[in-house]
């Protein structure tokens, strides 16, 4: 059975930094696309980053200069590094990894940024 999980997040201040990390597990294969998804409170959830087995990377404008994804296809684990962090940037962060017909979801690591 695949499973993700991840890890990293947390309390951080207005202008802070966190990584998140999502390491897949029960896969033989490496996964396609790898991304991370966020959800707020009253909100839906919207895509934040995501990169491709190549190394391809696409932003939601509201974090582009601000996060940074990366993968290790070796160990099917995913990273987001946060900078710079704001308010708006608190919400249940959550890892996908897709490599079809397999779509997988972490459970969520909760970020909270004070101002």
């Amino acid at each position: 059975q695949v499973q993700l999980v991840e890890s990293g997040g947390g309390l951080v201040q207005a202008g802070g930094s966190l990584r998140l990390s999502c390491a897949a597990s029960g896969v033989i294969f490496s996964f396609n696309i790898m991304g991370w998804y966020r959800q707020a409170p009253g909100k839906q959830r919207e895509v934040v980053a995501t990169i491709d087995s190549s190394g391809n990377t696409n932003y939601a404008d509201s974090v582009k200069g601000r996060f940074s994804i990366s993968r290790d296809s070796a160990k099917n684990t995913v990273y987001l590094q946060m900078n710079s962090l704001k308010s708006e940037d608190t919400a249940v962060y959550y890892c996908n990894a897709y490599n079809w017909p397999t779509n997988c979801w972490g459970q969520g690591t909760q970020v909270t940024v004070s101002s």
